[in-house]
């Protein structure tokens, strides 16, 4: 979190693993650097996010047909390992993958 000038600081709905998942899920063939540039962090930050969603069972890695490029595969049953997120993490990117507008807000609850 950033300082805003006050006493209050800056801060994100989503975590940086949140992020990468979610910018895989978008294009798993996404590059690490891509990657990093679209989540705000370094392509170190990603490859240890990477290293950690797959040891979580979360995400797949292998490589590409052209055998250059890695192919990414989210573990579709993978769920959230705190249970206050007691949940598939498929179902919240579904939800954030979705094009704006597509999910509409509900004003009346």
């Amino acid at each position: 979190m950033r300082e805003t000038g006050g006493t209050r600081t800056e801060w994100t709905f989503l975590t940086s693993h949140a992020r990468v998942l979610l910018t895989i899920s978008r294009d798993p063939g996404v590059r690490l650097r891509d990657i990093a540039s679209i989540c705000g962090v370094t392509e170190r930050t990603v490859q240890a996010i990477i290293t950690d969603l797959q040891e979580a069972g979360c995400l797949t890695r292998s490589r590409a047909g052209d055998g250059r490029r890695n192919r990414y595969a989210i573990v579709r049953g993978s769920r959230f390992r705190h249970p206050a997120e007691a949940g598939q993490i498929a179902g919240l990117l579904a939800l954030l993958a979705a094009p704006p507008g597509a999910v509409e807000s509900r004003d009346d609850e």
